[in-house]
């Protein structure tokens, strides 16, 4: 089983990376663009057994910061 890990920002932290590619767009011309939050992909190629309950846990201890990021997991 694989899963995919995605990890972004919560609401309200500042991202830094996420403006520098809002303005690098609007400096290319591209319009039309209000927000840019960058996040992160961490795939993970999963041995068989290996539960739900013990990706989250991996994600809540080691693949995001949970006082400034969330996560989602897509079980694929």
């Amino acid at each position: 089983m694989k899963a995919r890990v995605h990890v972004m920002l919560k609401d309200g932290v500042l991202d830094p990376q996420g403006a520098a590619v809002k303005h690098a767009l609007g400096a290319l011309g591209f319009a039309g663009v209000n927000d840019v939050r960058q996040g992160k992909v961490i795939e993970l190629d999963l041995a068989e057994g290996t539960t739900e309950a013990q990706v989250g846990e991996m994600c809540e201890k080691l693949l995001a910061n949970m006082v400034i990021e969330s996560y989602r997991i897509d079980f694929l």
